[in-house]
């Protein structure tokens, strides 16, 4: 027995290729009258990785100013996730709005974050799209995409961006 969609995570880089799979979890959306979930991970990175043993001596004052500038990006992003989802949302019929339950940014690592907010919010399947690598792209998946398939406990839809679509301009988040 197949279960029913009625939340559906869609995860977000804000790239062409995420933008095209917005598209396929709209339209799960609208066929299975469910709710999407947007999420957007601003990826962590230790102030460690770019100064080693100097980081211990890094001023309190310029971690909390990275700090501020971090959550105002996070704060814009929300911002043009809000505006993404109602022009997608509107493609498909009257109240786009109703389409979108909830748009989440947060800073951490994409894969820990996708699976523990598919989990947290009790998503019924998870949507993301995936970058092509050149001649290989039949071959392999992006790291996350990969890492969210091999851990996921659900359903993941894992939408590639076809040739003719490279061009998409104006489809970037």
């Amino acid at each position: 027995m197949v279960p029913h969609i009625k939340k559906i995570l869609y995860a977000t880089d804000l790239t062409v290729n995420s933008a095209y799979a917005s598209y396929f979890a709209a339209d799960l959306a609208r066929t299975h009258n469910a709710e999407i979930v947007i999420l957007h991970c601003v990826e962590a990175i230790s102030p460690w990785v770019y100064l080693g043993a100097a980081a211990r001596n890094f001023p309190l004052f310029l971690q909390e100013e990275k700090e501020r500038k971090v959550q105002e990006d996070m704060a814009e992003i929300k911002k043009r996730l809000q505006e993404f989802s109602l022009k997608t949302a509107s493609r498909f019929g009257p109240n786009p709005q109703n389409l979108v339950s909830e748009i989440i940014v947060t800073a951490g690592y994409p894969v820990e974050e996708i699976l523990n907010v598919a989990s947290t919010r009790e998503c019924d399947i998870i949507v993301l799209g995936t970058h092509g690598k050149g001649l290989l792209k039949q071959t392999f998946l992006g790291s996350t995409a990969r890492s969210v398939l091999e851990r996921s406990v659900k359903p993941v839809f894992i939408i590639p961006l076809p040739s003719d679509k490279a061009c998409m301009r104006g489809e970037v988040l």
